[in-house]
């Protein structure tokens, strides 16, 4: 988990259905582009709308083409869950995105400590980040994330969508005490605030779907400023600023809906 990746969306056919060889070639080109790899149904794969064999049939070919695809484990309960992270390892996915659980008792640390614990047990071998987002509802923080490490050693990491605020939090009290633990900037507009003073090492991107190069610049420019560069520093302060307006969509549902329509 490292370098940036971006969230696919979920192209579809005139009919509606997903348009698989789309998705791919998307994929590919995100790549071309340097991207280290995809992240699929997430949020901005809209996975609550989609079958469950549509999913796995995306990550399937993703993973086919040789594409380093992350998947996300999104699920009304915990035994999709643990179905979406057991296809992913079958199927050859570099990673996972825990997503929390949902809808009952999904405010319940036992709940979600058992929810990632299943996730986890289910596809040993892939290295796996929980996605921390307070649109689903619950903030992972620091106690339960070392319960659950202590427990599964494919636990590697964070996804932080939560702001400013959340960043620093999780900077401080989980990545920050270990350098194996990786720290991923989930929202666009914290870009420079997650690299040069949280640590992170990659991010998962929304606006890079339409603008992979201008991002792909911005982190390069981050970690040159973290390395004491400070033109690098004030360049990437006013290249996030001139993003701004896009990224903003990025911290709320809005930038899915921007792109589809």
């Amino acid at each position: 988990f490292h370098g940036c990746m971006p969230a696919l969306m979920t192209p579809c056919d005139a009919s509606g259905q997903p348009d698989y060889q789309n998705l791919v070639q998307t994929a590919q080109g995100l790549v071309e582009a340097g991207m280290s790899g995809v992240v699929y149904c997430g949020s901005m794969g809209d996975w609550p709308l989609l079958e469950h064999h549509q999913r796995q049939e995306g990550v399937q070919k993703l993973a086919q083409a040789g594409i380093p695809v992350v998947v996300g484990t999104g699920a009304q309960n915990t035994r999709l869950a643990v179905e979406h992270a057991r296809h992913a390892a079958e199927v050859g996915a570099v990673g996972l995105m825990m997503i929390p659980r949902l809808l009952s008792r999904g405010t319940s640390p036992a709940a979600q400590r058992d929810h990632f614990g299943a996730i986890l047990s289910a596809a040993p071998d892939l290295p796996a980040v929980i996605y921390n987002s307070p649109y689903y509802g619950y903030e992972t923080r620091a106690d339960l994330f070392f319960q659950m490490h202590a427990e599964h050693a494919n636990l590697v990491g964070f996804k932080e969508f939560g702001g400013k605020a959340s960043l620093t939090y999780a900077a401080e009290h989980i990545t920050g005490s270990d350098r194996g633990f990786s720290l991923l900037v989930g929202v666009d507009t914290q870009v420079v605030h997650g690299f040069l003073r949280c640590g992170a090492v990659g991010a998962i991107t929304g606006i890079g779907n339409d603008l992979p190069r201008e991002v792909l610049h911005l982190m390069a420019l981050c970690r040159m400023a973290t390395h004491g560069d400070p033109q690098a520093r004030a360049y990437a302060m006013a290249l996030e600023e001139a993003l701004g307006v896009l990224s903003s969509y990025d911290e709320s549902p809005d930038l899915v809906l921007y792109y589809k329509y």
